[in-house]
């Protein structure tokens, strides 16, 4: 007699990209995509902060809703997003 096998639940497929929704800012309109983080596999630099964001933690893509090219895509943290009408020009953080 063979030895049985034990079979494993296929594992879930990870979830998709969450809605997309506009926003208006004082720099246009974007269209903003949260990305939770089990949809993430590969690390991305925040233009708000200079810092990467690692596979797995949620965070948010935005891109100008007039160009939606896959060039103008950028990866954001949530808080960097939110206050990046804050920032000054100049220098980058870490740099």
């Amino acid at each position: 007699m063979s030895p049985r096998r034990t079979r494993r639940p296929p594992e879930p497929a990870p979830r998709p990209p969450g809605p997309e929704r506009l926003e208006s800012w004082p720099d246009g309109e974007w269209v903003i995509r949260p990305v939770p983080g089990a949809a993430t596999a590969k690390t991305y630099r925040c233009p708000g902060c200079d810092q990467e964001i690692p596979p797995g933690m949620p965070h948010l893509v935005a891109w100008p809703s007039l160009d939606p090219g896959p060039a103008e895509r950028r990866h954001w943290h949530r808080p960097c997003w939110q206050r990046r009408m804050q920032r000054r020009p100049g220098r980058r953080v870490g740099r």
